[in-house]
């Protein structure tokens, strides 16, 4: 809902970036992939995570997403990267353009489902990511997380 007097932003051809969390999740060789279930890159796999609120914090933001995404409870550790993603349409106008902020984080509760926006979650081996559709930069920034643990 918006205040009065305030325009609602959307996420496709927004007015300002969108300030966005990931959370970088591991198990022993294995890291936590969703499968997107929207637009934009419905289908792809990429890691939990999603917008942050009005008024939230960015702590607050990574637990409810990976919650809501994943059915798990996590404690962010730490900031491992900041970098944003533009999306360009077919006349080269910004469609999508994130802030993305990525914490590595450790589970701390909760059962492992699916929900919100995600199709399916899973943890997949480091080794089998190439075969996924993954969103651009993530294999990059899970391999390099995985080796700074």
């Amino acid at each position: 809902m918006t205040r009065p007097g305030i325009e609602k932003d959307t996420r496709r051809y927004p007015k300002r970036p969108i300030v966005g969390v990931g959370a970088l999740i591991f198990r022993r060789d294995r890291v936590l992939m969703a499968q997107r279930g929207h637009q934009p890159r419905k289908g792809a796999w990429s890691l939990p995570g999603g917008a942050v609120e009005v008024g939230e914090s960015l702590d607050a933001a990574i637990r409810r997403e990976v919650r809501e995404e994943t059915g798990l409870v996590v404690k962010p550790v730490k900031v491992f990267e900041v970098f944003e993603r533009i999306l360009r349409d077919t006349a080269g106008a910004p469609e999508y353009h994130y802030v993305l902020i990525d914490y590595i984080c450790r589970v701390t509760g909760g059962a492992l489902r699916a929900g919100d926006d995600a199709s399916r979650v899973e943890w997949v081996r480091l080794r089998d990511l190439p075969e996924l559709e993954i969103t651009e930069g993530t294999l990059d920034v899970i391999e390099r997380a995985f080796n700074e643990r």
